[in-house]
């Protein structure tokens, strides 16, 4: 098994790579198509949520740089 990778894209989606799947609120699976790389909607902008069809371009800025998030509490 692959282990899964999200990268965050500068103006962009969410990358998501490898062994892993998605589903909506109420548990349903979507189907992959077997795919093991897709790109989820982070600017809202999709017609086709949660997957990114390329609407953001030109409308959503947001420089990707990972950061440390303070310890859990």
């Amino acid at each position: 098994m692959s282990k899964t990778k999200l990268t965050v894209l500068s103006n962009g989606s969410l990358k998501v790579q490898g062994d892993f799947e998605i589903v909506d609120k109420d548990g349903n699976v979507y189907d992959l198509g077997g795919r093991d790389l897709v790109s989820l909607c982070r600017c809202g902008l999709s017609n086709n949520k949660p997957f990114c069809d390329g609407s953001h371009r030109n409308h959503f800025e947001h420089t990707a740089e990972a950061f440390d998030l303070p310890p859990k509490k």
